[in-house]
C-alpha cells in the first residue's frame, strides 16, 4: 500500500520557525545563560568584607535599594539588601573604592557576542544547506547541485539477469540485434573485414511488445555495462540543462565503454523541427547536442546506441538518418507461435497444471501484446488463489482472458427477463450470423453475464491459425456478423436497443477501411482516400479528400452496411426455429461453448 506523503511546506514556513525560535533565545534563554553566579549575602557580610579589603568593586542600586559588589579578584559577584548607612561613602573612600562606584558586568561581552550574532548566522547558513539538500534530492538525487548531470540507470553487467532466452515472441527483433551481442564480444572478426557496427538502432513497435526488455537482452547477453534512460528526463524547466545532461550521459558512456545506452521513449526530444513560433527551445537544443553526440567529430568507439519509440513518424529525419540510426528493428505484436512461446515463459514463474493446451490459450488471446499475455498468466494465478488451488488451470487461463478482454464478472448486476431475453436472442444473432457464414471464424464461447467493461453479453470467436490477409468477402462477412445482434433484436423483438452500439462502431470502422484504404470500391478504385497516422499509438485516420469525395465516402459506407444487415436479417429468418432454440438454451444457461453451439444448431 503506497504511503501517503504529506503537502510540501513552503520555505517562509521553515525560516518562520527559525525567527520564532531566535527570538525566544535571545529573550527568555540567553540572559539566563550569559547571568554570571550571583552569591546573596546580608548587608553585615558587606561591610566586614569591605573593612577586611575582600572587596573589589562595589556598586550601588538605589532604585532597587541594593548593593552588588564583587570579591577581591573579581571572580566572585554578590548582592546584598541596603540598610540606612550614613557611613558608607567613608567607608568606600577607606577602602579605596569611588564612591559613585562602577558598573559590575554581569555576564561575558565575549559569550555576549558569541550567542547574539554568531550563533543566528550559523542557525541560518544550516538552515539554508538544508533546505538546499532537500530542493536538490526532489529535483534528482544528491548530485543534482551539479545542474546537467544525467540521471541514468546504470545496470552493470547484467545485473537484473535477463537474457534473449527470457524475450519470446520476437524472434527476428532477437535475430537482428544478436549481431550487436557478437560485436561486442569480439568486434576484431568485423574490423578484419572493414564492417563497423550500428551506431544507434531503433525499437519501433506497439506498447507493451516489449522494447525495453530486448535491450536489456542485449546488454545481458553482451555483459557489458548498460545506461537506461527515459527520453522526458533530458527536459528541464532550464534551457540548456537537457543538452547539458547529453553530453553528461555520453561522456560516462565513453569511459565505461564497450557498452550500451538505451533511451527509452526518444520520441520525447526527438520530434521533428517544424519551426513553429512558442515551441519548446529547450527541447530543440537536447536534440541538437545528441545529433552532435551520435554524429559528431569524436567516434563513439564501443559506445552502441538503442531507442525505443511508439511513434517513429513523429522523429525528425536527421535522427533516424543513416550514420545515426542506421537501423529500424520493428518489435510488432507477436503471432500465434510467438504467443504460445510468450505464455510459456511466463507459466514457468507460476505453478499451472500439465494439461494445459497453450495453443488454444494463444489462439484465444489473439491480438495479445507480450505485456497483456504475462497479465493474463497472472490473472490465472490469482484466480486460482481465490478458488483455493495450489495451481492455475486451462479453465482459469480462459477467464483470464475474458477478464482482459472484458472486464471481471459483474456480481451485483441483475438483469430483468425481458433484458436478459434480449441480450440472449443479440449474442446468439452474432452467433449464428458466423457460424451460417463461410470464412468466418469458429466460435468458442457465448456469455450473457454482465461484465465490468460495460457489456452485457458477448460472443468469443476463435480463429484456426494466423491470418496475415483478408479478403473482400471475409470482411464482409465480418460487417454481416456484427450486424447479427441487432438484425436478431428487430427481427424477434420488432425494435431496437443500445446493446448494439459496439457493434455500430466496430462496422462503421471497417466499412470506411474497406472503401478509403483498401481499394475495395468500384468508384474510387485503388485510391487512397485516407492516412493512417500513429499505426502503434490507436491508428488514428485523417480523409485526404474533397469535401464531395467524403459525402461520396460516406453514402458508400451506408450502403454497404446496409447491404450486410440485410443479409444478416435474412439468415437468421431463414433460420428462425435454430435461432430461437438456441436463445432459449442460452436464457437458461447464461454461457454456453462453442461446442454445445454447434451441436443444437447441426442438430
Amino acid at each position: 500500500m503506497n504511503e501517503v506523503k504529506s503537502p510540501k511546506k513552503p520555505l517562509i514556513y521553515y525560516y518562520g520557525i527559525v525567527l520564532l525560535v531566535m527570538l525566544a533565545f535571545n529573550f527568555l534563554l540567553m540572559p539566563w545563560i550569559t547571568q554570571r553566579q550571583i552569591h546573596q549575602v546580608d548587608y553585615t557580610t558587606f561591610v566586614e568584607m569591605l573593612e577586611e579589603g575582600q572587596v573589589g568593586q562595589v556598586e550601588v542600586q538605589q532604585q532597587e535599594n541594593l548593593v552588588l559588589f564583587t570579591s577581591a579578584d573579581g571572580k566572585t559577584i554578590y548582592q546584598a539588601g541596603m540598610l540606612p548607612d550614613s557611613g558608607l561613602t567613608q567607608r568606600l573612600i577607606d577602602a579605596g573604592i569611588p564612591a559613585s562606584g562602577e558598573v559590575i558586568q554581569q555576564s561575558s561581552p565575549f559569550l555576549a557576542i558569541l550567542l547574539s550574532w554568531v550563533l543566528p548566522i550559523l542557525i541560518f547558513v544550516a538552515l539554508g544547506q538544508y533546505m538546499s539538500r532537500k530542493m536538490m534530492k526532489n529535483a534528482g538525487g544528491p548530485n543534482a547541485m551539479m545542474f546537467g548531470r544525467s540521471n541514468a540507470k546504470v545496470y552493470v553487467k547484467s545485473s537484473e539477469g535477463i537474457k534473449f532466452s527470457d524475450v519470446a515472441g520476437e524472434d527476428e527483433a532477437k535475430e537482428s540485434l544478436q549481431e550487436i551481442v557478437e560485436y561486442l564480444h569480439d568486434p576484431s572478426k568485423y574490423r578484419e573485414i572493414g564492417a563497423s557496427m550500428p551506431k544507434g538502432i531503433l525499437l519501433v513497435g506497439p506498447p507493451g511488445t516489449g522494447k525495453t526488455m530486448l535491450a536489456k537482452a542485449v546488454a545481458g547477453e553482451s555483459n557489458v555495462p548498460f545506461f537506461s534512460m527515459s527520453g522526458s528526463e533530458f527536459v528541464e524547466m532550464f534551457v540548456g540543462m537537457g543538452a547539458s545532461k547529453v553530453r553528461d550521459l555520453f561522456k560516462q558512456a565513453k569511459e565505461k565503454a564497450p557498452c550500451i545506452v538505451f533511451i527509452d521513449e526518444i520520441d520525447a526530444i526527438g520530434q521533428k523541427r517544424d519551426g513553429r513560433v512558442g515551441g519548446n527551445d529547450e527541447r530543440e537544443q537536447t536534440l541538437n547536442q545528441l545529433l552532435t553526440e551520435m554524429d559528431g567529430f569524436e567516434g563513439n568507439n564501443g559506445v552502441i546506441i538503442l531507442a525505443a519509440t511508439n511513434r517513429p513518424e513523429s522523429l525528425d529525419p536527421a535522427l533516424t538518418r543513416p550514420g545515426r540510426f542506421d537501423r529500424r528493428v520493428p518489435v510488432e505484436l507477436p503471432d500465434l507461435k510467438g504467443r504460445e512461446d510468450i505464455l510459456k515463459v511466463h507459466a514457468k514463474k507460476i505453478k499451472v497444471s500439465d494439461q494445459v493446451d497453450w495453443n488454444k490459450i494463444a489462439r484465444m488471446a489473439s491480438g495479445a501484446s507480450g505485456a497483456e499475455l504475462a497479465n493474463i498468466v497472472n490473472e490465472a494465478a490469482l484466480r486460482a488463489v481465490r478458488s483455493g488451488r495450489t495451481y492455475a488451470t486451462e479453465s482459469d487461463l480462459e477467464e483470464s482472458i475474458e477478464v482482459v478482454i472484458a472486464g471481471y464478472q459483474k456480481k451485483n448486476a441483475i438483469l430483468t427477463d425481458q433484458e436478459k431475453r434480449i441480450v440472449a436472442y443479440h449474442e446468439i444473432g452474432h452467433a449464428l450470423v458466423a457460424a451460417l457464414q463461410t470464412n468466418s471464424a469458429p466460435v468458442q464461447k457465448i456469455t450473457i453475464i454482465p461484465r465490468t467493461s460495460g457489456a452485457l453479453g458477448y460472443t468469443m470467436q476463435v480463429e484456426d491459425g494466423n491470418h496475415y490477409l483478408m479478403s473482400q468477402s471475409e470482411l464482409e462477412n465480418k460487417i454481416a456478423t456484427l450486424t447479427g445482434g441487432r438484425a436478431a433484436e428487430e427481427l424477434v423483438f420488432q425494435s431496437a436497443s443500445t446493446g448494439a452500439s459496439n457493434d455500430i462502431e466496430q462496422a462503421t470502422r471497417l466499412a470506411r477501411a474497406m472503401i478509403t484504404r483498401y481499394g475495395m470500391s468500384r468508384d474510387f478504385d485503388m485510391v487512397a482516400l485516407e492516412t493512417v497516422q500513429n499505426q502503434y499509438l490507436g491508428g488514428d485516420t485523417s480523409l485526404s479528400c474533397s469535401a464531395e469525395t467524403a459525402a461520396k465516402i460516406d453514402q458508400q459506407v451506408v450502403e454497404l452496411i446496409r447491404r450486410q444487415h440485410a443479409k444478416a436479417a435474412g439468415l437468421l429468418a431463414e433460420h428462425r426455429a435454430k435461432l430461437d432454440e438456441l436463445a432459449q438454451y442460452l436464457y437458461e444457461k447464461e454461457t454456453i461453448t462453442g461446442e454445445e453451439f454447434m451441436k443444437i444448431l447441426n442438430g
